[in-house]
């Protein structure tokens, strides 16, 4: 039986009304992405967190102190590669969570999504303060690392389906948007988390705990005005003037029916977009850990002017060309941010398959070309391939969720971009290893440093061309797949969908719909003034790089 009077959170009380402009919608989605968009930048917090007991040198845990045992340690600081594992806890818990969750969040809404997603981002690094103020890792861990990566995958899947309704004109343009918006979450989190703890920081504190509290206070913050901000559609409501595309073919790669997400992990259409984005992500993410050293290693002294092979310098000459080498890697994040909403936009008129079909034929090229103009001295030509090709990494995360309405229909794309994104997951493990380790191989093998990147860059072409042979499969889905139409009103009906406001008690339309310009314009401002900021910020460093 439904709700007489729905709650602030139920999916019944968001349904928008006549005059609610849907341009309200991207900056909602916004602030949530760029909060949980942290996780990419929380490394920052590693040196301080490596010397928190010792503050200006780290206490070193004795050599039978392995990694349970900096757990539960107060006697010695915690290493940076312990430290680093929150990191790959992240990405995993952002997967699993989202995939086991998705169904729920599309039957709840957005809104009660969105404020999950911000209780457990939040109240995660509320409990990694508690963790660090008393030393055990474990908190940080569980904090952090479980229940803040739960809400990394709630909050990261929680605008994409009602996006996509809201915007079945531009999808791509639309999920681009917001997924723009985790790539620039660290362009602002970093500088801010530098700033609090320096702030915070004395003569006994490193300063992170205070600024996880403060932080994690101004993240619940955004995250809940997004939430709040998430309006759904009513049934079957489209742009005024615009009518769904009708096309005369048969397989037409945008379908108007819909599948369950119950059915994807048999569908192979759905495994066959599993592998494309796992290939694209997997190639991109390898290079973003290891673009610093990279950079520094291949062309050594010729980043500052001086004709000696990275070796050869002295600690001030190699201190110069990581000030250099941190500028490529903010340059990186602008081209990895840009890229989100370039190329999602420009799926729309290029078609979501084509538009991956240029991500691995050109990705490929660029990979090849890599060791060709290290070989050259030609820093231009390599920072420009990595530019793009940090594009073409973002990109790719941006345009999934618009492949997959196009192929599995709009009911439930955020249930099953969330299954999708187990792929991210596993291609936060590959990629790293494959580059990493190969570099260790190649050095074991005498090769020297500024040549141990060219088979890297080959086994990586291999990968895009894995992804691209995976994406020229893809083919509309047959018919059998699809939801009858008994089927699909039960699920809408779960989902607590209406064909209007009307069909609910007045109680439940009481929330203001705003289709005042006025009202849109503050609501961008308040997402775009900080991401300015965090551009700023970032440019700031890229200067470094040119200069």
């Amino acid at each position: 039986m439904a709700n007489a009077t729905p709650g602030l959170l139920d999916k019944e009380h968001i349904i928008a009304g006549p005059g609610f402009n849907r341009w309200l919608v991207p900056p909602a989605a916004l602030a949530i992405h760029l909060c949980i968009g942290m996780a990419y930048g929380f490394s920052v917090f590693w040196l301080p967190l490596s010397k928190a007991l010792g503050i200006k040198e780290a206490i070193k845990c004795a050599p039978d102190v392995g990694f349970f045992g900096q757990l539960f340690t107060t006697s010695c600081d915690w290493q940076i590669s312990t430290l680093g594992w929150m990191y790959t806890l992240f990405f995993v818990l952002l997967g699993s969570s989202a995939a086991i969750w998705g169904g729920w969040l599309e039957r709840v809404g957005p809104r009660k999504a969105g404020a999950v997603a911000a209780v457990c981002w939040c109240g995660g690094m509320l409990l990694s303060a508690l963790g660090v103020y008393l030393h055990q890792f474990w908190i940080m861990i569980l904090g952090s690392g479980v229940i803040g990566g739960i809400g990394l995958g709630l909050g990261y899947i929680s605008p994409v389906s009602t996006l996509i309704k809201w915007f079945p004109d531009r999808r791509g343009m639309a999920t681009g948007m917001a997924i723009m918006g985790f790539g620039g979450g660290a362009m602002i989190g970093s500088p801010l988390a530098a700033d609090l703890m320096k702030y915070f920081a004395s003569a006994t504190d490193v300063g992170v705990a205070q600024t996880f509290v403060v932080m994690a206070l101004v993240y619940f913050v955004f995250m809940m005005a997004g939430a709040f901000g998430y309006r759904v559609p009513e049934t079957g409501w489209v742009p005024a003037g615009w009518t769904p595309p009708v096309s005369k073919e048969k397989n037409t790669m945008i379908t108007p029916h819909h599948v369950h997400v119950k059915k994807v992990w048999g569908i192979p259409q759905f495994w066959l977009i599993w592998m494309v984005l796992c290939m694209n992500v997997s190639a991109g993410i390898g290079v973003i850990g290891m673009a610093s050293p990279m950079l520094q290693e291949v062309f050594g002294g010729a980043l500052i002017g001086v004709g000696k092979k990275f070796g050869e310098l002295d600690k001030a000459q190699l201190a110069a060309i990581a000030t250099v080498a941190a500028g490529f890697t903010a340059l990186l994040s602008l081209f990895n941010i840009g890229g989100r909403f370039f190329w999602a936009s420009l799926s729309d008129p290029l078609g979501r398959k084509l538009t991956y079909i240029v991500f691995f034929v050109l990705g490929g090229a660029l990979y090849f070309s890599v060791p060709g103009s290290a070989a050259a001295g030609s820093i231009v030509l390599f920072v420009s391939a990595f530019c793009v090709i940090l594009s073409m990494y973002g990109g790719g995360f941006a345009t999934v969720p618009a492949y997959l309405a196009d192929i599995f229909g709009t009911q439930m794309v955020g249930a099953i971009h969330g299954r999708l994104l187990t792929a991210w997951a596993t291609a936060g493990i590959v990629g790293p290893v494959v580059v990493n380790y190969m570099r260790e191989y190649q050095l074991g093998m005498g090769i020297a440093r500024e040549q141990v990147y060219n088979q890297t860059m080959y086994i990586l072409v291999g990968m895009l061309a894995i992804g691209l042979v995976c994406n020229l499969l893809v083919r509309p889905l047959d018919e059998k797949w699809f939801m009858t139409a008994d089927e699909l009103a039960e699920e809408k009906r779960l989902a607590h969908e209406r064909a209007s406001r009307h069909e609910l008690h007045r109680s439940a339309g009481a929330a203001a719909d705003a289709g005042s310009p006025v009202v849109v314009a503050i609501a961008w401002l308040a997402v775009g003034l900080p991401l300015v900021w965090g551009i700023y910020r970032t440019l700031l460093s890229v200067a470094k790089f040119f200069g």
